[in-house]
This record gives C-alpha cells, structure tokens and sequence, in this order.
C-alpha cells in the first residue's frame, strides 16, 4: 500500500470524531418524524410542525435547532425551513430521496454490531450472536425493503454493461443469489422482456423481493427459491448469474467456492454479474468508503472484508472465469464486475 501522510490530529477533529453519532441520530429522527416532508409544504414553527407531527413543542424547537446546528435545516425569526438540496434527497416524493437509508446504513442492527468493535478486533471477527451469516437474519428484511436508493442506479449500470450480451440472446434466464430486494434482476427484466429471473434468498426476505417485482411490473417472469446460497439447490443453467454485495461478507477463499456453485449453474458462454466494494483504487486516505466498510465486515462477519481487485481476479479466475470488465457508479462507491466462462469465447 503506498505511504499516505495523515493530517494533524487536533482538537476540533477529535470533537467531530466523538459527535459524529448525534449527527446520525439528529438525521435518523427527522426522517423518522416526517420533518423534511413536512418542511417541504413550507417554513413553519417549531409548534406548528409539533402539532402537525405528533410531537411535544420542546422536543420539536430542540430538535430544530439542533438540525439548524449541523445544517440539515434553516431558521429566520423562529420559522424553520428546508436547506438547500433537502428537497431533492430528504423529501420522500423526490425520486432521489436517500432517507430510507437511514434504516440500512445508519440502522440499529449495525449500531448494535460496532458497539462491540474492540471485541471484534481483538477476536478477529464477529462476537455477535447473530450477525450477517445468520440465517434468516431479520436485518435483511430492512435491507431489502429500503435499499432501493443505492440498488436502483447500480442496477442501470449493471443492465448497461450487460446490454450488447444480452439483446442477442432470444431467451435470457436469471438467477440473482442472494437477491435481497431483487431490483438487480428486476431492472435486467425490465429492460429486456424475454427474460425470466430466479431470486433466491432466505425465506423471510423473498416477500419483499416479490414486492418490488410487482412494483417493477416484472411478477409474470419470476421464479423464487429459498435457502442458503451456497447449498440451495439452483437450478439452470443461466444466461446469467448475478451476486450482489455478497462477496465482502466472506473470506476469499469462501468466496471462490461461492463463485464456482455460480459458474456450475452457468451455461458456457454466460455471464457473471457482480457488484461490490473493492480496495485498490486508491489509499485508504483517498477512498476512505471500503477501508470504512470493512469495519462493518468485521464486526458482523467470520471472516468477511471488502477485497481487493487482485483479490477479485483470483477468486474469479480460481472459479473458472476470465478476468473481468470494471464498471463505475456515478456518486457511489460501488463496482459492477462482469466476467465470462475462462472457455467461452473471447468478448
């Protein structure tokens, strides 16, 4: 890893650092409340938005003003109003709302977990009860319902990738492992109506992955199976085989037997989707978000962290496939991987 300089540690730094989580809580509250959809309508008082939401007046100005305090609101003679951008990623209208997510990445499930950080650290992993690997964890049924921010524009850009494979193709059947809320294949089918998708994942988070193919208008083409992914039977073989944020829950070595169930349910001249983190891109200075994540890893896995492209190559070259294509998402720190069977022929 190339040598970074970090900057000075000072006062102000360590006070943020010790803070940050009020800041969260301040966010998590006001989306929970109703604030920024009621702001949205209008300035107004800290009594009438009380009123209006059910909430004690001292509660409400306190919570106000703390917001105003960390700029997630504005206030002139007593009258509160949204801060600039609020409407586009805080109203819920907006198609760009991002505050479900603070029922995913900001959620007690994952508190809960970092709480316990210093015993991961000195265990090497997970000291939870239940954590990312337990079956049937109910923190999936979250993820899957409120992930749609994030999961939608990954999804454009995996289907885009995948777009030239798959327009010649006259059928194109699916499996999505480990689907959660399902949008990744949802999205494909949605762009491409001679496909069917098989979505699996542990029975209490099929339901939800059913709501958002009915939502996505894509019900009449899905079939769901549910179990452990790296036992379930699955079925194919597949046009193409999808697996999304999975990989980082997992040790490499774990994770190239995960890739070789994949490429057994996958025809010879298929293609494998992936999305996830990946390290590599730059220092941990310089892209702070999957050093970050994989604190989270650590803390809610056995062995799971957010692995390296080279990383990726072995896993996927080990598993019988090529080395892959690399996409981008635009404002988000996530990669679309795309790779073919090592005897398929050459893109």
């Amino acid at each position: 890893m190339p040598a970074t300089t970090a900057p000075p540690v000072t006062r102000e730094r360590l006070n943020g650092l010790m803070q940050a989580y009020k800041s969260t809580s301040l966010l998590r509250t006001a989306v929970e409340l109703g604030v920024f959809d009621a702001l949205a309508d209008g300035p107004a008082t800290a009594d009438a938005l009380a009123t209006r939401l059910g909430a004690h007046p001292r509660g409400m100005r306190i919570l106000l003003d703390a917001m105003v305090a960390i700029s997630l609101a504005g206030v002139e003679d007593g009258t509160y109003r949204l801060p600039p951008g609020a409407d586009q990623f805080l109203v819920s209208k907006s198609p760009y709302y991002l505050g479900d997510m603070t029922k995913v990445i900001s959620s007690d499930w994952e508190w809960d977990a970092l709480k316990r950080l210093t015993d991961a650290v000195r265990h090497g992993g997970t000291v939870m009860d239940e954590h990312a690997e337990t079956a049937e964890y109910e923190y999936w049924v979250d993820f899957a319902s409120f992930a749609s921010a994030i999961a939608t524009p990954t999804a454009r850009v995996m289907t885009n990738a995948l777009q030239e494979f798959a327009a010649a193709r006259p059928s194109l059947r699916v499996l999505d492992l480990a689907c959660g809320h399902g949008i990744y294949g949802y999205t494909f089918a949605q762009r491409h109506t001679q496909a069917t998708v098989t979505s699996l994942d542990w029975e209490n988070v099929v339901p939800v992955a059913a709501r958002h193919a009915e939502r996505l208008g894509v019900a009449d083409r899905v079939e769901y199976r549910t179990g452990d992914m790296f036992t379930a039977p699955l079925g194919g073989p597949y046009d193409v085989v999808m697996l999304t944020n999975v990989l980082h829950h997992f040790s490499e070595e774990r994770g190239t037997d995960l890739l070789r169930r994949a490429r057994e349910a996958l025809k010879p001249d298929g293609r494998l989707a992936l999305v996830g983190f990946t390290t590599g891109d730059g220092t941990p200075a310089e892209d702070p978000a999957p050093y970050l994540f994989s604190i989270l890893m650590l803390v809610w896995t056995s062995e799971g962290e957010v692995h390296s492209r080279a990383a990726y190559d072995r896993m996927l070259t080990e598993s019988g496939f090529v080395e892959p294509e690399l996409h981008s998402v635009a404002h988000l720190p996530l990669r679309v991987l795309i790779a073919s069977p090592a005897e398929a022929s050459p893109r």
